[in-house]
């Protein structure tokens, strides 16, 4: 027993140095905005995006999925999630996801979830008919997860996150697949230290692929019609590293305030560093969450140089009613983030944790 859990802190620092070499080429300014399916980087849930997403090593149960897929470890039996966002503000883009978790064993847990951006209806013009007047069409772009986590000990949690990712518009489509995963080390006598390292959107690149990239030609001389047909360039995914710690200040057994600190290395875009609080109120029949986080990126005060929306203040609560023997919990949540020129972005959802 010892030499396994030898080997399993060995596997976490062996891992740790890879991956924090991987944060040291990262944040490549030239590649800003040279990679696709940025709606990858969007959280959909919102107690953890009130958090500044800082809760790397922190946050748990199905919205570690997005932040560290080791936190799912945390689920407690079964959690069912649904949150709607007004994605950037007043554009008219709905932002729906929703989910479950469900614990198998004493120390596996497995999670389906899928996120959704809607841009509503779009009407379809031509060179012939630039006035439109001839339909519409939606643009969609989804991700759907299949998570797994699993405690090794009482100290080392892991897990990994398969995603599906889908986009189109009237006429184009293209598809991919990408993997995500994560750990996590807790220590401390109450548990309140933790570490989290997870590598996000790793997978191969996207091509889009449909009509809209076939053109009909008439030649004239011979009167042949032909179909000529495009390529389009492939993209590749944004994938990224997170690495944060966190510290549980526990006043009492119904008191509590978390403090977390992260540091996001980015691929295609410039770093980000995060810090968020969490305080934590409980009563026999009620359990209330504040929440505030900040996230900084190079130039964030320059608004001509700006690169990134998702930067700058976040804030956001949570109530959780506790019903029964069990304290099983049936929460609504609040998140808010300041979108800059695009306004600002409000999630509202609900959350069903059976215990």
């Amino acid at each position: 027993m010892k030499y396994s859990m030898l080997k399993l802190k060995s596997a976490f620092i062996v891992g740790a140095a890879v991956m924090s070499s991987f944060a040291v080429n990262a944040g490549n300014e030239d590649r800003v905005g040279s990679a696709g399916a940025s709606h990858m980087l969007v959280n959909p849930w919102a107690r953890s995006s009130a958090f500044g997403d800082a809760g790397i090593s922190s946050v748990n149960g199905l919205e570690a999925t997005f932040t560290n897929i080791a936190g799912l470890a945390f689920t407690d039996k079964t959690q069912i999630k649904f949150n709607y966002s007004n994605w950037m503000g007043n554009a008219g883009i709905a932002f729906n996801s929703a989910g479950i978790a469900q614990r198998v064993s004493e120390n596996s847990v497995i999670a389906v979830s899928v996120q959704s951006m809607n841009f509503g209806d779009i009407q379809i013009t031509t060179v012939a008919n630039p006035e439109g007047n001839i339909g519409f069409f939606s643009p969609r772009a989804n991700v759907f997860n299949i998570g797994y986590a699993r405690s090794f000990s009482k100290s080392i949690y892991g897990g990994i996150n398969f995603k599906v990712i889908s986009e189109n518009i009237s006429n184009l489509k293209a598809n991919g697949v990408a993997i995500d995963a994560g750990i996590r080390y807790v220590t401390g006598e109450q548990d309140q230290i933790k570490f989290g390292i997870a590598l996000k959107n790793v997978g191969p690149v996207m091509r889009y692929k449909g009509d809209g990239l076939a053109n009909q030609i008439n030649y004239v001389s011979t009167g042949v019609l032909a179909t000529l047909e495009q390529r389009s360039a492939t993209y590749e995914m944004p994938s990224l590293l997170n690495i944060g710690g966190s510290y549980d200040f526990i006043f009492d057994e119904h008191n509590k305030l978390g403090i977390a600190l992260g540091y996001t290395a980015n691929s295609f875009s410039s770093d980000q560093y995060r810090i968020g609080a969490d305080y934590k109120m409980t009563t026999e029949k009620l359990a209330f969450n504040l929440r505030a986080g900040y996230v900084y990126e190079k130039n964030l005060f320059s608004a001509e140089n700006r690169s990134n929306a998702l930067i700058g203040p976040t804030a956001g609560f949570s109530i959780d009613a506790l019903i029964g023997d069990n304290k099983t919990a049936l929460g609504i949540e609040y998140a808010t983030r300041f979108a800059g020129i695009f306004g600002i972005i409000h999630t509202i959802g609900a959350t069903i944790s059976l215990k």
